[in-house]
């Protein structure tokens, strides 16, 4: 919607259902409704911004964007990691470096979580003063190959400069990966009642057995706030 549109954005929803009215590509939408909806946006940008969610800067046009390579989320991050160092200022330096180093480590695409690294390196790269002079695990792991492949053959001076004498990995990572499924099935067949179970403790851990916990709870009305269900307290 306009009020959170432009910037590095995509163009407001509005004006695209405007100018496809009465074309082939007509969206079908009602403008006096989308009218309304704004106005719920209105008031949320004026919040985040009030917040300091949002900075005014993410909100004006940037045909730079074009240059940087930088979507509008990454764009956001790196404005928030300059504010937390106070260096605000050096964000045009930021964003120049940002391609840098992404052609450094094989156009990898700025996608989460692989934008999230590039910018994060790239932050770290002008307020050192020096390239690489710190580099985070997760660059690293991008030019070591944990990832996966880059588009681009990254070159061997440069990996060795960023991973020292760690073992390149050029082959699909996951393959490198112990079978630890039967494992897991052991681990969480306390709360486990269905393989999605066994996937959602795998990928999330201690906060999958939380989920489960308030599952077991509520399905035999438990209260797990005071333990044992055979001392709980029932209404006659």
């Amino acid at each position: 919607m306009s009020p959170l549109a432009l910037g590095t954005s995509h163009a407001p929803t509005e004006s695209m259902v405007a100018a496809l009215q009465g074309t082939e590509y007509d969206t079908g939408l009602d403008l006096m409704l989308l009218t309304e909806i704004r106005e719920y946006f209105m008031g949320l940008r004026k919040k985040y911004l009030d917040e300091g969610l949002i900075d005014q800067k993410m909100l004006a046009t940037d045909a730079g964007a074009l240059i940087y390579q930088v979507p509008g989320g990454m764009l956001s991050n790196l404005l928030s990691q300059l504010k937390q160092a106070g260096k605000e200022d050096l964000l045009n330096e930021v964003l120049l470096e940002v391609p840098r180093v992404r052609k450094d480590a094989g156009f990898p695409p700025l996608v989460t979580p692989s934008s999230q690294i590039v910018g994060t390196q790239a932050v770290f790269n002008v307020l050192m003063g020096e390239r690489y002079k710190t580099v985070t695990k997760e660059f690293k792991g991008v030019v070591r190959g944990e990832y996966g492949q880059t588009p681009v053959p990254i070159d061997p001076a440069f990996r060795k400069k960023i991973i020292g004498n760690a073992e390149p990995i050029d082959c699909r990572p996951a393959d490198l990966l112990e079978p630890e499924l039967e494992k897991l099935r052991k681990e969480c067949a306390e709360w486990a009642e269905s393989e999605e179970d066994v996937l959602s403790y795998a990928q999330f851990g201690q906060v999958a057995v939380k989920f489960f916990e308030k599952r077991r709870d509520a399905k035999f009305n438990l209260d797990s706030k005071h333990g044992d269900p055979e001392k709980q307290v029932h209404p006659v």
